[in-house]
């Protein structure tokens, strides 16, 4: 737990700059706090006792606080008069005052400012985090989980930093301050009260002992419920379909109550630690105004009746900082809880990689080859010993079966994955000698799914290349047979698509993806099944445009319909992991096997 709060202290740096000032201002709000309570005595001392006109001896001792004001409030009343001591004394205490809150201002806003830039910092470092994971990471991770991490549970730790802060600090040390003023007054009475704050301490720690475990079961089940939101969202015509809708709210509704449950579970015992508290504190003042007034009464202790009016008021204000530390301790438990979840999504590491001694690839000039290249699932194997060569310039295709791991193949590429056993060469090199930014900076990839922002058109196409120009996204847009249905929406290239460009059809989204792949210009393309969702008049201005942009280029293609790449140099058939078939068009239909019953089975189903 220590560790944690440590770790999580670390996104406040530079923490000196928010410590310091905080300390001094806490300090001076502290003093001029407890001087107020303090500046108690001489006033009651002014407005109740007749004897003010004899001047008392000055206390010797400085630490006798209330007797030496006292001794100034008489100089003062027998040096200018009662009327004008009174005041003096309730300037002073207006101006102590107005100190005091001033201070605490400062104090709180310095407070503030480290708890936005530790939240700054802490943010910044898991979006990064998230941001640099490999691919597979997602796919073993709930999206809503991710976001619930991200937001929720950020929010969460960074007031649990700064009520750390305070914990170690501000309130212990409030807490001091009030117990040496009374001591001061009276050590004896309060000797007899300390007795009582270690039963208290030891109630109410049993009251928050299990709020660190409901915590991290409150940010589990927030998680699942974000994750449920997310799905719910993202499937939403899926769901309409199906008739599913009740089956949905059902699930996200258990989850619903199941954080409620808990969250109630929680306030229950967080809103008990206040009451208990201040019912242990009521009784206490009970028992120190019946202990004490005795003793003022029977003329036994060395108070006065003003000192013991003061060190009530001053135990009152004890109870403050009790509570404060209370609250704090269970605001913490729930922190560092969410603070462990966030913690944990940083110290991910990706498991792809640069090697240490990587270097950038700059061009691409003869070939991509695959040798004896294995993939695997856990323990499922997909790709056996691939041997294959895409020389420069020649436009490879790849054909098969569902499943036969034509997409693990082509994710090896840009090493969005990392094969098995095997090596993937591009000039000569390995690619795992090179930086994966400049490797991935040699291709273009355009998916069966249109990904697309809420975003629009122009910064869509432009997402490639921020600082592209309107004449080159146009031009990008043209090869992409994008730019007439462009020119027809409402703003053109400032119309916005809305999410996942749903405003757009399915081939005027893939035209974008297309114009997106052609403005960054790459040398190598990827294309994964990029009309195979497409009617067919969107398909064949999809394909013109796929045409355009393989111009004098490198290219992968998987296809789906196999009419659209029997112009591909190499044609390579997958089944089940393994190569079992390659050629051209011509070669492969001569040969009459998977690739030609494949054929066969495309046309007669067209017929």
């Amino acid at each position: 737990m220590i560790k944690t709060y440590f770790r999580l202290l670390s996104f406040a740096k530079p923490i000196e700059k928010f410590a310091i000032p905080y300390i001094i201002f806490t300090l001076l709000a502290i003093a001029f706090g407890t001087l107020n309570l303090a500046l108690l005595a001489p006033l009651l001392t002014t407005l109740f006792d007749q004897s003010m006109g004899n001047v008392v001896t000055k206390p010797e001792n400085p630490l006798e606080v209330f007797k030496l004001l006292t001794y100034y409030a008489k100089w003062a009343s027998s040096t200018y008069g009662m009327q004008r001591t009174l005041e003096y004394v309730c300037l002073t205490i207006f101006a102590s005052v107005v100190l005091g809150n001033l201070f605490r201002y400062l104090a709180e806003r310095i407070m503030e400012n480290m708890r936005i830039h530790t939240l700054l910092n802490l943010r910044k470092s898991v979006f990064n985090s998230v941001m640099d994971m490999h691919l597979g990471f997602f796919n073993n991770e709930r999206k809503g989980e991710i976001i619930s991490k991200v937001s929720s549970d950020v929010q969460v730790v960074q007031y649990s930093v700064t009520g750390t802060l305070q914990v170690i600090f501000k309130e212990p040390l409030t807490l001091i301050t009030y117990l040496v003023m009374l001591f001061i007054i009276s050590y004896k009475l309060t000797l007899m009260t300390m007795l009582v704050i270690p039963v208290s301490a030891f109630i109410i720690s049993k009251i928050v002992k299990q709020l660190k475990h409901q915590a991290a079961a409150s940010h589990e089940s927030y998680g699942n419920m974000i994750s449920y939101l997310d799905e719910a969202l993202g499937g939403i015509k899926i769901i309409k379909s199906f008739n599913a809708t009740d089956y949905i709210k059902n699930k996200f509704n258990d989850e619903n109550l199941r954080y409620s449950n808990i969250i109630r579970a929680m306030a229950r015992r967080q809103q008990l630690a206040s009451p208990v508290s201040e019912t242990l504190g009521i009784a206490m003042v009970a028992c120190i105004v019946l202990y004490g007034g005795s003793l003022v009464l029977s003329k036994q202790g060395d108070m006065s009746a003003a000192e013991f009016i003061a060190y009530i008021a001053l135990f009152s204000q004890i109870m403050r900082p009790a509570k404060a530390l209370t609250s704090s301790f269970s605001s913490i438990h729930s922190g560092v809880s969410a603070g462990q979840r966030v913690l944990a999504l940083i110290d991910e590491r990706p498991a792809i990689v640069d090697a240490p001694d990587a270097k950038p690839v700059d061009s691409f000039k003869e070939a991509i080859t695959f040798e004896n290249v294995s993939f695997a699932y856990n323990d499922r194997t997909v790709l056996h010993n691939i041997n294959f060569t895409i020389p420069k310039g020649k436009s490879v295709a790849m054909v098969g079966p569902s499943g036969g791991g034509k997409s693990t193949m082509m994710d090896l590429i840009p090493r969005f994955m990392q094969p098995k056993s095997g090596d993937i060469l591009i000039d000569g090199k390995s690619i795992q000698s090179v930086t994966i930014e400049s490797l991935r900076a040699l291709m273009g990839i355009v998916n069966q799914e249109s990904i697309l922002f809420n975003d629009t058109i122009f910064n869509n196409i432009a997402f490639s290349k921020p600082n592209a120009t309107i004449e080159e996204v146009t031009a990008a847009a043209r090869i992409a047979n994008a730019h007439d249905f462009i020119m027809a929406t409402e703003n053109q290239y400032q119309t916005n698509i809305g999410d996942k460009g749903v405003k757009l059809s399915g081939g005027q989204r893939q035209r974008i993806c297309i114009a997106r792949a052609v403005l960054s210009n790459p040398p190598i393309m990827l294309l994964d099944e990029a009309t195979s969702a497409l009617d067919t008049e969107s398909e064949k201005l999809v394909q013109d445009a796929l045409n355009n942009l393989m111009k004098n280029r490198t290219s992968l293609i998987i296809a789906h319909r196999l009419s659209t790449i029997q112009n591909a140099d190499l044609i390579i058939v997958l089944e089940k992991g393994k190569i079992i078939e390659q050629g051209t068009h011509q070669e492969l239909i001569e040969k009459k096997g998977l690739y030609a019953r494949l054929i066969d089975m495309q046309t007669f189903n067209s017929n």
